[in-house]
């Protein structure tokens, strides 16, 4: 195993390993986790699950859910089981080895709701020389499907969340229904141009296409607002289009 650093969420809530090197996750995987509606005995599906994080955070914020996590790379398939038992979490957060894009059979059916942090990263011609991170970071045309791929794994009624870079939302929008739609801006500070965005589906859904007021992270000074803090201290939710849960 690579050298890891051992990092606290959710004010400690959720202590995890992570590599040195390659992919971390960091704020985006505790916004998109804060954003997905599960209640009690539902069950999650998150696709790329890395190190587990972003799952961890879920099932911290919910302890009554059930999580499951696909990861294309064994090693953070391991490290992700590890993270589980080190939070006492094994029992309803679980992970496999597998494409999210080809996903094992045992998976192949519905959630109550999915979630990811997908490759979003246009293929440039400039490319991570970590494999891992290029992996976890760069969109070689597959934005869309993973997007599809989650959809088709979500009951009707439930939900498929993900975090994407701003500039992409276009791109997003034209590989999503028309309906049940919501995008929720994660704004640096007043008056700044948002760098991320969280959409948001419901299946089967026929409300009309939602643009939220979003979140603001920073204050003028540089500070977490209140209202991140609520989440990435406080494993508080995200109202996506909704009252706060």
């Amino acid at each position: 195993m690579k050298q890891t650093s051992s990092d606290r969420f959710l004010n400690g809530r959720v202590i995890a390993s992570q590599p040195l090197t390659g992919f971390r996750s960091g704020l985006d995987a505790v916004m998109v986790s804060a954003a997905v509606p599960a209640r009690a005995d539902d069950e999650v599906l998150e696709l790329g699950s890395g190190a587990g994080i972003a799952s961890l955070c879920l099932a911290a914020r919910i302890p009554e859910c059930r999580v499951c996590g696909i990861e294309l790379f064994p090693e953070l398939v391991d490290l992700a089981r590890a993270n589980a038992c080190v939070n006492r979490m094994e029992g309803r957060v679980t992970f496999e080895h597998g494409d999210v894009l080809d996903p094992p059979r045992d998976w192949r059916r519905d959630f109550d709701h999915v979630f990811c942090n997908p490759p979003f990263h246009d293929d440039d011609g400039e490319r991570s020389p970590h494999a891992g991170r290029a992996v976890a970071l760069q969109d070689t045309g597959t934005l869309g499907d993973w997007l599809a791929a989650g959809l088709k794994r979500v009951r009707a009624g439930g939900t498929m969340t993900a975090i994407i870079r701003a500039d992409r939302i276009g791109e997003t929008l034209g590989t999503l229904p028309v309906f049940g739609i919501v995008v929720f801006p994660l704004w640096p500070r007043v008056g700044n141009v948002a760098k991320r965005v969280i959409v948001q589906a419901t299946k089967n859904s026929r409300a009309p296409f939602v643009l939220d007021a979003g979140l603001v992270l920073h204050s003028a000074d540089g500070r977490y607002t209140d209202d991140a803090d609520v989440v990435l201290r406080h494993a508080g939710s995200l109202a996506v289009g909704s009252p706060r849960l």
